[in-house]
């Protein structure tokens, strides 16, 4: 089933009309719709607040957190959407992996994955592995009404970047060098991945995610040839298997613009770009068929009102002639932009595109 229609043998939901969704489905809107990655997290005085003093995968396992957490941006910036406050390591986390996310640093693992014998410890997830993800969306999607829900999820790539390396890593040597060195143990590492991640957004979706996306936060520093032997593949069963739901399905990189076309073709409905390709460009390499998420500079953020406007304006011309637009920075939301100037840029949006 596409993301151009209904959910068989349901009535369309509160939320299938709004905004947001019309634009993942291409379909006509009365506004570009706005959402930001990382919305709900460290810009917020409120996020900063309620997470005193509780480690971050703790915040990722208590309903009640996740629900507030989730809510703060929708409340403060009125986006079209609202997006479950999570991790991408929490589905490894839920099913034993021996990890941790250290301030500063970011995820860690304790025992990396090198070997053959190391995929033992990636057994299958279960909706009992994650049983506080259900009872957080639920929770969410009562307090939401007419605003989506997106669900999300670390791309097999990205997350195997970590379980080889053991964290994070600017050359990614040894998650490459497994690539290279050893293509079907990579080949099978991403495969059991892949499983894990399409079980992780089964449960959001079941639960009342509208839309999921897909985050391979470290894709960029492939070379296209690579993406598409040892990645796409992957990548491609995930939006396979979440494809019946019939939700709207994004993926997302960072430095991704000579992937482009690829990460279209592994299956998505929206291709996320980042703020180093054009929006108009950007649909040239994708083709058509998909709509476009994106793509402001995070940093022009900082620079004051009039120039966030210049730059959006920018923006929304490059993104005058797609079939689906959805508005987001080309990245994630920084930790010391001002709140207040992601509020005006949400109505600067819905004020300018009015239909």
């Amino acid at each position: 089933m596409s993301a151009n229609e209904s959910p068989a043998g349901r009535q369309p939901t509160a939320t299938y009309d709004s905004p947001f969704l019309k634009a993942c489905r291409r379909e006509p809107v009365p506004h570009t719709p706005v959402w930001f990655m990382r919305q709900a997290g460290r810009s917020l005085p409120e996020y900063r607040k309620v997470r005193e003093g509780v480690p971050m995968l703790e915040s990722c396992m208590r309903p009640d957190l996740v629900t507030e957490i989730t809510l703060q941006p929708v409340r403060r910036h009125d986006v079209d959407a609202a997006i479950y406050f999570s991790d991408i390591v929490v589905p490894l986390k839920a099913i034993g992996i021996d990890l941790d996310i250290k301030p500063g640093v970011g995820p860690v693992v304790e025992h990396p994955i090198r070997t053959r014998a190391d995929l033992a410890q990636l057994r299958d997830l279960t909706p009992e592995d994650v049983s506080y993800v259900t009872e957080a969306i639920g929770l969410l999607t009562a307090e939401l009404g007419a605003t989506p829900l997106i669900g999300f999820a670390g791309a097999p790539f990205t997350l195997a970047s970590y379980l080889v390396e053991g964290g994070p890593s600017r050359t990614y040597e040894n998650a490459k060098a497994m690539m290279y060195g050893d293509p079907q143990l990579w080949a099978d590492l991403l495969d059991r991945l892949a499983e894990i991640t399409s079980a992780f957004l089964k449960v959001q979706i079941e639960a009342g995610a509208s839309a999921v996306q897909l985050f391979d936060s470290w894709a960029g520093a492939l070379a296209p040839a690579d993406y598409r032997r040892s990645v796409l593949p992957a990548s491609a069963k995930v939006f396979r298997a979440v494809e019946p739901y019939g939700v709207p399905r994004i993926h997302f990189g960072v430095g991704t613009g000579e992937l482009l076309n690829l990460m279209g073709e592994a299956g998505a409905d929206v291709v996320g770009v980042d703020w180093r390709v054009p929006l108009d460009e950007a649909a040239r390499r994708v083709g058509p068929g998909k709509a476009l998420q994106g793509n402001l500079d995070p940093t022009v953020l900082f620079a004051g009102t009039e120039a966030v406007e210049t730059k959006t304006r920018e923006v929304l011309d490059a993104a005058a002639g797609l079939e689906g637009h959805v508005f987001n920075l080309g990245h994630g939301v920084m930790p010391s932009t001002d709140p207040d100037a992601l509020t005006r840029l949400v109505e600067y949006v819905h004020t300018r595109t009015a239909r």
